[in-house]
């Protein structure tokens, strides 16, 4: 990795929420930018697929705020009909009665999660490019937009940043599956089903209802696996479809359901504890740096765009 005269400033791996955010505020200070991505889309973990005529959040199930900068993109969003507010209210199922749990309140998107990034990567340049290693890019900085493993993977045992490199993540199978009409109102005390955390199963773990938090009322359902179910299942997870199927319709009483995708996510979830909110270190040839939703208090949607603003503003200052 080197700087070159025509080379851009900075190279971001990587194009879910937290390596647009940092090469959105990278080209607002006038920092020359390409955003990398193995993927067709940007979107990362707020993936969003397109079944049964209509995008499912496969990823990522619904976003919150506490923050008054990442507030004021949310109201944006909003304001031109991208996301809307969906619930405060989920309940707990699995373990006795059901239980209404109220917390914050909770976004989702009609076009699914991933149209927010599509969204705010729009003006970017990003090009489909399956970084194999960090050292191979030109750039007087990279950034590393990924889940820890990920990263480690692209800087090797001996560099710098791979010390800081050190967060596990939790495998999940995420399932959807449509009815031709909906049936589980009756599953909330509260007599409207919008989500459900599941206590104590060994196979589910959340249960969202994907036409409220998209606002269409479709007749789908998204399932999380529980970690340990999916990592027995990664090397052939549509084979697990049957038996998240059966956990699904013994939890909430439901009849079969007419067509199921199930989706891998090798790295779903940050194991652990992390108050950085994103690394920055001098590597062999440049600066290297790491954001996403691991690096935070807590693995959130927030967290991710919160990371990629701030490592952002470190290049920005230190490349000036």
């Amino acid at each position: 990795m080197s700087a070159s005269e025509g080379a851009p400033g900075v190279v971001v791996v990587g194009a879910g929420l937290s390596g647009v955010a940092c090469a959105r505020e990278l080209r607002a200070a006038g920092v020359p930018v390409r955003v990398l991505d193995r993927g067709r889309k940007p979107g990362g973990r707020m993936a969003s697929r397109r079944l049964w005529d209509r995008p499912v959040d496969l990823g990522a199930s619904y976003l919150t705020t506490s923050d008054d900068d990442f507030l004021a993109v949310v109201e944006g969003w909003r304001e031109r009909g991208l996301a809307r507010p969906w619930t405060d209210t989920f309940c707990a199922i699995g373990d006795g009665d059901p239980v209404a749990k109220t917390g914050p309140l909770r976004w989702g998107a009609p076009g699914g999660l991933r149209s927010l990034v599509e969204d705010l990567a729009a003006g970017l340049e990003i090009e489909r490019h399956d970084v194999a290693d960090v050292d191979a890019l030109d750039g007087a900085a990279v950034v590393l937009a990924m889940p820890d493993p990920q990263a480690r993977r692209l800087v090797g045992d001996d560099h710098p940043l791979a010390a800081r490199l050190d967060r596990e993540f939790e495998p999940v199978l995420a399932m959807a599956a449509t009815w031709a009409e909906r049936s589980w109102d009756h599953v909330s005390p509260t007599g409207r089903f919008d989500g459900a955390f599941v206590n104590d199963h060994p196979v589910v773990a959340w249960v969202a209802d994907d036409g409220r938090r998209r606002g269409d009322d479709a007749p789908v359902l998204v399932v999380h696996s529980t970690p340990d179910f999916a990592g027995r299942h990664l090397e052939d997870p549509a084979a697990a479809g049957p038996e998240l199927v059966a956990a699904l319709r013994s939890l909430m009483s439901l009849p079969e359901p007419d067509e199921v995708h199930v989706h891998r996510w090798t790295f779903a979830r940050p194991v652990g504890e992390r108050t950085a909110t994103h690394a920055l270190v001098d590597g062999p040839g440049g600066l290297v740096g790491a954001c996403g939703d691991g690096w935070g208090a807590s693995p959130k949607v927030e967290t991710a765009w919160l990371s990629g603003r701030d490592l952002g503003r470190a290049l920005v200052e230190r490349l000036s």
